[in-house]
């Protein structure tokens, strides 16, 4: 990898994947406001979802107290990487499950904040499984 780029401390590692199983525990419980509290505050924060660009934490947490609660299966897969000491990306995808066949997806950057681990940046997605 580039010059002073150390993927996956496991120190490191293991503070991301706790934070992230964290939030993925709040979204899950429909705990809004901590879910809120994951995300970095300020204007640089953004979620894109299905039918949303969030910008900034205010839109991100006005868009959170009104959506219907979540209901999705247990995550079937969900990857951390470390960049260094403040820089993580997790990757996770779940089941829609039956009749619609659908994977859902999700890709957050997260970063070191005097708060701890938050995340800066996330997307979340979907596609249809075509069977062969």
């Amino acid at each position: 990898m580039g010059r002073g780029v150390e993927l996956n401390r496991p120190e490191v590692h293991d503070e991301v994947t706790r934070a992230f199983e964290s939030y993925d525990a709040a979204l899950l419980a429909g705990d809004v406001e901590t879910l809120n509290d994951f995300f970095v505050d300020g204007p640089l924060a953004t979620r894109f979802g299905i039918g949303q660009e969030l910008y900034g934490s205010d839109q991100i947490a006005a868009w959170r107290r009104l959506a219907p609660p979540l209901v999705r299966a247990p995550l079937r897969r969900y990857d951390v990487v470390t960049l260094d000491n403040d820089v993580a990306v997790v990757t996770a995808e779940w089941d829609e499950g039956e009749p619609s066949n659908v994977v859902g997806r999700q890709t957050q950057t997260w970063v070191r904040a005097a708060a701890g681990w938050r995340v800066l940046s996330g997307h979340v997605s979907t596609r249809a499984v075509v069977n062969a």
